[in-house]
């Protein structure tokens, strides 16, 4: 009767210990999906400016500084650098 005890004690402390860091793991991932999300929203918004730019001469320069603001930023980045670059 007390190993029974003991295995589910062993067994509740582990289902709490999988849910404690499941949850430590997920507000990361949260963030970083964001973060992924973001980048593709702005990369697509900094392609498609740039494409039709080209003909009116609004550009925005692809470089390191400019993939951090728009992958952090998202869109809002995108129109930032929009009125920084012009």
């Amino acid at each position: 009767m007390e190993m029974e005890m003991g295995v589910y004690l062993t067994f509740g402390g582990a289902l709490i210990l999988i849910f404690l860091l499941g949850r430590a793991l997920l507000v990361p991932l949260k963030m970083v999906l964001k973060l992924i999300a973001n980048s593709m929203a702005g990369a697509v918004l900094l392609i498609v400016i740039n494409f039709i730019g080209m003909n009116i001469g609004v550009m925005i320069p692809v470089n390191i500084v400019n993939a951090l603001v728009v992958g952090v930023l998202g869109v809002p980045g995108v129109v930032t650098l929009l009125l920084l670059c012009n």
